[in-house]
């Protein structure tokens, strides 16, 4: 986190990182510090959201930051109690000494968010326009593509999180959505306690194809 928010040039902040190392170097930061975000830079990330692509350019996505540290309890509340009943099987699982340890790592994260909620500065709800009576999530979740992604050209850290999809029409009508435009994701977003770094990811050998899928990747259901 920059000394002070109040030297941040929010017009030139994040601007000059790469696009690819970006991509590249973008990991689910679930440890953050309760530091507050500056609300010019909480526009800026979710501004870039806006530019993601729309099916008839309908655009229709909106972004609620919930700031307020009461309201972020009574998110984090729930949250918890949708978390720890969903990840209980994990937890089993993970008893096994021979559980992977990435598995045991991400666990250990995921844990940590849930139980720390509450002092996230930003949690940041991604809802939209349904159209025919479907949520428009291919115009939303390439949106929020585009706010991690700022997230990290800023250096804020941030993951994505649909738990509280658990919950969704109670929290929903407390942030005042109409039912037809229902949130589908949670963004947690606060100044990184850990580095960005890139994370590991399988080759791109074993998983792309030109003309068929040939039938070698091994099959993967979890």
């Amino acid at each position: 986190m920059p000394e002070k928010a109040t030297t941040f040039d929010i017009d030139r902040i994040g601007e000059q990182v790469p696009l690819l190392e970006a991509i590249r170097t973008t990991r689910a930061i679930r440890r953050l510090k309760s530091d507050p975000v500056p609300r010019a830079l909480i526009r800026k990330i979710c501004e870039a959201g806006t530019f993601a692509p729309s099916g008839g350019n309908r655009q229709p996505w909106f972004f609620i930051a919930v700031t307020d540290p009461a309201r972020r309890a009574w998110v984090a509340e729930r949250y918890r109690r949708a978390f720890h009943a969903y990840i209980q099987p994990a937890r089993e699982a993970a008893a096994d000494p021979a559980y992977p340890v990435v598995k045991r790592r991400n666990l250990k994260s995921a844990i940590h968010l849930a139980d720390h909620l509450h002092e996230v500065p930003v949690h940041l709800f991604v809802a939209g326009w349904t159209r025919r009576g479907e949520p428009q999530t291919q115009a939303l979740f390439p949106a929020i593509q585009n706010i991690l992604l700022a997230c990290r050209a800023v250096g804020l850290g941030a993951s994505l999180t649909t738990v509280h999809t658990a919950f969704r029409k109670e929290v929903d009508d407390w942030l005042g959505l109409p039912e037809n435009c229902p949130s589908c994701a949670m963004l947690p977003i606060g100044w990184p306690a850990i580095p960005y770094r890139r994370p590991s990811r399988r080759s791109i050998d074993t998983c792309l194809f030109f003309e068929r899928f040939d039938g070698t990747a091994s099959q993967r259901d979890e």
